[in-house]
């Protein structure tokens, strides 16, 4: 049976009625705005959102992002759900229907992500969540409001429900009345009446409060994108428009070092450590140490495989992060250390125990290192300091152990030696940039430049028969990825390692992918090692 105003007021005081309202007004508000916001943006998708599904209906989420047909008509009925449900709890049309629609998608929302323990990924929000998310409040909320007619009170609704109240001629028949009992019934309130006019479009003043808010906002954007520069070329940043998965030009392409497969483009790990190498800006390490927390650096660590990108180069610093990613059954990216090799005292000299260096090896190894390497500076100081016997040890300790084993190196003479020396790594790690930035020219006071003559660096790796993986290629920023990525291949480097933040990664795989898939062949002159 359809409640009418009148029966809706029972029980009820103005005040909780105009709450119920109220309620759902700004839910409405809500729904309506994140469907022009998805509606307007033209790289959303809920392919991020339904790839990391690991729950009950995960199987069927990640199928939906992986098959573009299905993908776009999800994301339509998302879009248009959004905003419909939205514009009816706004005006208070249909609003049972409304409602009920709203909590049935929010109840998908939350079973594609639950903020659940051992649940896998949790997506990054902007608050902490356990069992319960905004999601399951907000669903709730439209739960309750299924329940109470809100729109026959104040709303579009109320015209409706004002003509199913009234009596239909030859269908309902007159009840007899004691004759006091007319005299004191209130007359009809007739639908085109004054108030029952306001309390239809009660809540037509919130929708013109919404349009004009986006139109304000529509505003603001104009003009910073008039006005604010490219935030590649500046320090003036405007709004991100980060690629989505589904604008992924292909597979990355892989290698494979002593029949163990590398993707050609390496996840860096110093961003996700909170190593920055920032110049003078002393507040940066802080910022990306504030920015990737453990849910951050798990999304991170799974876009990356998304995109194809099967390997991280890290330091023990996250060997229990990884493994939690592995036992969550979050991926599997597999990862390369560089066992943390020297820390510096404030005089520069290199304080750390050789015994120590040898359990951050061993550390490595046992939390599931695919393969280790002689850390660059490490490699650079131990040979400059005619420790060759420094370097064999820890070669043989890796070796000892079954694990793939690399030297790296900042400055080529530490390769030669180690050549000299007889060391046969399964692979090299050596710093390759070009100078042509223009902080290459004080590199006194600026902390970007680690391939000091590239041009002996690429004579001289020519003719090593490992594999070669760059690293430090965009000089720590100062070279763009799409400048960097294609020297480094060019010049002879069979893998790039670049540190990538999230809403870098599907952009700086198809820079790789574009670079990659160049005709290579006829500018680069070492062969392919891997």
């Amino acid at each position: 049976m359809t409640l009418t105003d009148s029966d809706f007021r029972k029980g009820l005081s103005k005040t909780q009625l105009w709450a119920l309202v109220i309620l759902r007004v700004v839910i409405g508000w809500h729904f309506l705005y994140e469907g022009i916001a998805k509606l307007i943006d033209p790289n959303w998708s809920s392919a991020g959102y339904l790839q990391v599904s690991r729950w009950i209906l995960g199987d069927l989420f990640q199928w939906i992002a992986e098959t573009p047909a299905v993908l776009e008509v999800v994301d339509l009925l998302n879009i248009w759900g959004l905003v419909l449900i939205g514009l009816a709890l706004l005006l208070g049309a249909f609003t049972r229907i409304a409602a009920v629609a709203g909590a049935a998608l929010l109840l998908l929302y939350y079973v594609g992500n639950p903020p659940l323990v051992g649940m896998g990924l949790e997506i990054p929000s902007e608050g902490s969540y356990l069992v319960i998310n905004k999601n399951l409040v907000e669903m709730v909320a439209l739960v309750v409001l299924a329940l109470f007619p809100t729109g026959a009170f104040a709303g579009l609704d109320r015209i409706w429900s004002r003509r199913q109240s009234e009596p239909v001629p030859g269908r309902d028949k007159p009840t007899p009345v004691h004759e006091s009992a007319i005299e004191s019934k209130p007359l009809p309130v007739s639908p085109f009446s004054r108030r029952e006019l306001i309390m239809t479009s009660a809540t037509l003043p919130f929708a013109g409060a919404f349009g004009y808010a986006l139109y304000k906002k529509g505003q603001w954007e104009s003009y910073e994108e008039k006005n604010l520069v490219d935030a590649m070329t500046s320090a003036s940043t405007k709004a991100l428009d980060v690629a989505s998965l589904g604008e992924l030009k292909g597979p990355m392409p892989r290698g494979v070092i002593r029949e163990t497969e590398f993707s050609r483009l390496i996840l860096g790990g110093n961003l996700l450590s909170g190593w920055a190498h920032s110049r003078d800006l002393i507040y940066v390490s802080q910022l990306v140490k504030a920015y990737h927390n453990k849910e951050k650096i798990f999304a991170t660590l799974l876009l990356a495989e998304r995109c194809g990108v099967n390997t991280l180069l890290t330091n023990p610093i996250l060997c229990t992060i990884i493994e939690e990613y592995w036992k969550r059954g979050i991926g599997k990216i597999q990862f390369i250390s560089d066992c943390a090799g020297l820390d510096y005292d404030a005089n520069g000299a290199h304080p750390t125990p050789y015994d120590e260096y040898l359990d951050r090896i061993r550390r490595a190894i046992d939390y599931g290192a695919t393969a280790c390497y002689i850390q660059g500076e490490t490699a650079d100081y131990y040979m400059k300091e005619g420790k060759a016997d420094a370097i064999e040890k820890a070669l043989q300790l890796i070796r000892d152990r079954g694990v793939l084993v690399g030297i790296g190196a900042h400055h080529i003479e530490t390769i030669q030696a180690c050549v000299d020396a007889g060391f046969d790594p399964d692979f090299w790690m050596k710093t390759l940039h070009h100078h042509g930035y223009w902080s290459a020219r004080h590199p006194e006071h600026h902390d970007n430049m680690y391939c000091f003559n590239p041009d002996q660096t690429i004579e001289y790796m020519e003719s090593l028969e490992q594999p070669w993986i760059a690293f430090k290629t965009m000089a720590a920023g100062a070279i763009h990825p799409r400048d960097a990525f294609r020297f480094a291949f060019e010049k002879g480097a069979d893998f790039v390692c670049a540190g990538m933040y999230d809403f870098q990664m599907v952009e700086d795989c198809n820079i790789a992918l574009d670079a990659f898939n160049t005709n290579l062949a006829a500018v680069r002159r070492r062969p392919w090692r891997a």
